[in-house]
């Protein structure tokens, strides 16, 4: 496996697939997932001549289970150490959900030249939590609840999300794929309890405001309308109004995870993104 060790001694899982001189895609996952969230856009960026790029985050998938490191700033500065090793220039990249946060923390302190554009999908920034800044968040209520569910059975947990509000498999009418469930299963499963445990903190009460306010360069923010993990009103559609140079683009009935449940249609805005091109 291809690993890199950082300062801290954390060995991190990544995968670096496609033409080394060719223009990196980096994707970043969601909690409490892995690099294996990506597969199918990895497959489609690879087939149109880019170089992939994927990390297992610390204490997720096939990385060390970390007990320390397991909050915003180390993770990008995980995912800085990893540019830095793989030499990745004009970069594009992506991030879903936690892994968004993680994108726009390292864009805003990334060294110049790394980092081209930056995607946000379904993702959590400004901040999840409801603050006194930002009412429209969610209650603190949710988040205990989501520890509470984890320190209790963590693998009937990571059961239930996949098979309701993750994928919209609890719509009326849903389309539901067993595979996708049982496939974010075995993911969260592969990681660590504790760090999925400090992730919530990571993913639920950082406030992203400067880090979105500080990128000028063009950044998607692309949001399911039927997100019932992260609601678009208090993510998107406030995020988009702090990003000096951000487009948002919103999927009626689509839900947290989009692109794995309509990949043709989230894989077409992403590469019209890459590539410069309005989108559909």
């Amino acid at each position: 496996m291809s690993t890199l060790t950082t300062k801290d001694g954390t060995r991190l899982f990544y995968k670096d697939w496609g033409p080394r001189d060719a223009q990196p895609i980096v994707f970043h996952h969601g909690w409490p997932l892995s690099s294996d969230d990506w597969d199918n856009q990895m497959l489609f960026f690879l087939g149109k001549g880019y170089r992939v790029v994927a990390h297992d985050r610390r204490g997720h998938g096939r990385s060390d289970q970390t007990d320390i490191g397991n909050e915003m700033d180390t993770y990008a500065a995980d995912v800085a150490e990893l540019a830095e090793a793989l030499d990745l220039k004009d970069a594009v990249h992506i991030g879903h959900s936690t892994g968004g946060g993680e994108v726009i923390r390292y864009v805003a302190r990334s060294a110049p030249g790394r980092v081209a554009k930056a995607v946000l999908l379904g993702a959590v920034p400004p901040i999840m939590l409801a603050t006194e800044r930002y009412p429209g968040g969610l209650p603190m209520s949710v988040f205990d609840g989501f520890r509470q569910a984890l320190s209790r059975n963590r693998a009937q947990f990571f059961l239930a999300v996949p098979s309701g509000p993750f994928y919209g498999f609890n719509r009326d009418g849903a389309e539901v794929s067993e595979g996708l469930i049982r496939n974010w299963w075995r993911q969260g499963m592969m990681g660590g309890a504790k760090a999925h445990y400090d992730c919530i903190v990571a993913f639920s009460e950082t406030d992203f405001t400067e880090d979105l306010k500080a990128v000028s360069l063009p950044v998607l923010l692309m949001h399911g309308e039927d997100d019932q993990v992260v609601p678009i009103d208090a993510s998107a559609r406030t995020a988009i109004k702090l990003l000096p140079n951000g487009t948002l683009k919103t999927y009626p009935g689509l839900s947290h995870g989009m692109f794995a449940t309509h990949p043709d249609i989230i894989n077409a805005d992403l590469l019209a993104f890459a590539k410069g091109e309005a989108l559909a």
